[in-house]
């Protein structure tokens, strides 16, 4: 059996506790401790696991029922436990990812889809893979900290568990290729498509992402290169799991929106400018769909050429990015093994599909760890 804290109580954390409750490892993984960012619900001397009325907002329950949040005491909790313990981050704290390295010299584990842990500070993210067991080793007692986190790249899709895979078994790396933005994987596969020969301006093709909840609230934030940290995450911490030093100040990043478009300050001008560039969009695709192409805003990690970074591409027809429909993600490895390469694509944001990728990762502990 293994304890788990629950650190996020939102969509993410709320979805894993009930998935964990209507499956058959609700005996083996006991959710034993639930935290907002106000309160905090821990359970009895016994270790028995929470119960909760799924009919119920998780968080307004941890709210009401919990006391004002400690996370030293949360933490000496689970490590107090005689069981295997692992505290799950669902929230996009940097704060609570500075305290990974505490957790494991605790021998607590930690499983997460905060990227901040991973694609932040280098020497964080050192810190964090030395005092973990990693995937490749074995363990030789039941406290030795462990430390997964698939859905910090692509949600539930197992991209990271690839990446390892691949690593272990000695192939040779050459590139790796992403979507990871559901708003500008929308935009372009709609904007720009060989076999949809849409009609729309960028302009409509953005306020439709908008209404369709594809975008942030500020749709700069998605377009205008302001969100550069999260849109190169996947690439840094793909980089960094194959050994490749990679941070945010060495990567290029393209702003795929014109200048007079960079410095609006408000949400509501940047939309109402927007339709007076449509001409430049229009000629873009125009421009790239006469040659067989098409624009894909696609992450890039460059194992041999150095180029790493994120940028707006002119996909061939032969590419699979160029396929690519809705708001999907995608990844493509290119390896020595695989020269043609190898793609794994589906939906790869949702509270959902995020909650089914920590649960996959927490029973791969709970089967490392009952070895023993």
């Amino acid at each position: 059996m293994i304890n788990i804290g629950i650190i996020g109580v939102g969509l993410v954390g709320s979805e894993l506790f009930s998935q964990i409750l209507k499956s058959s490892y609700k005996n083996i993984l006991r959710v034993v401790a639930l935290s907002s960012s106000e309160k905090m619900l821990l359970s009895d001397s016994e270790y028995k696991p929470l119960v909760v009325d799924l009919s119920k907002d998780i968080r307004s329950y941890v709210i009401q029922q919990g006391v004002p949040v400690n996370i030293d005491e949360f933490e000496n909790y689970l490590v107090n436990s005689k069981q295997h313990s692992v505290i799950i981050d669902c929230t996009a704290s940097e704060n609570i990812a500075q305290l990974y390295p505490s957790w494991l010299r605790s021998g607590l584990s930690v499983v997460t889809p905060n990227k901040k842990g991973f694609a932040g500070s280098i020497d964080l993210f050192k810190e964090i893979r030395e005092l973990a067991v990693n995937t490749n080793k074995e363990i030789n007692n039941t406290n030795a900290p462990l430390v997964y986190h698939e859905t910090t790249v692509g949600a539930g899709l197992p991209i990271l568990s690839t990446l390892a895979d691949l690593i272990q078994t000695g192939d040779d790396i050459i590139r790796i290729e992403g979507i990871f933005s559901g708003c500008l994987s929308y935009v372009f596969n709609t904007f720009c498509s060989l076999t949809n020969n849409t009609t729309q301006t960028f302009s409509e093709v953005v306020y439709c992402a908008k209404k369709l909840g594809y975008t942030e609230p500020d749709p700069r934030d998605d377009l205008n290169g302001m969100d550069a940290a999260r849109k190169a995450s996947f690439v840094i911490i793909c980089g960094r799991l194959a050994n490749v030093d990679l941070e945010l100040s060495t990567l290029s990043i393209d702003n795929i929106m014109p200048q007079g478009l960079q410095s609006l300050p408000t949400s509501e001008e940047f939309m109402r400018k927007l339709p007076e560039y449509d001409d430049y969009f229009s000629n873009l695709r125009q421009e790239v769909l006469d040659n067989n192409q098409v624009l894909r805003y696609i992450g890039i990690v460059d194992f041999k050429g150095g180029e790493s970074g994120v940028q707006l591409i002119k996909c061939p027809a032969s590419h699979p990015f160029a396929s690519l429909k809705g708001g999907d993600n995608i990844i493509r490895f290119t390896t020595k093994r695989f020269p043609n390469g190898f793609t794994i694509q589906g939906d790869g944001g949702g509270a959902a599909v995020t909650a089914y990728g920590i649960f996959t990762d927490l029973i791969k502990i709970q089967e490392r760890v009952n070895k023993f």
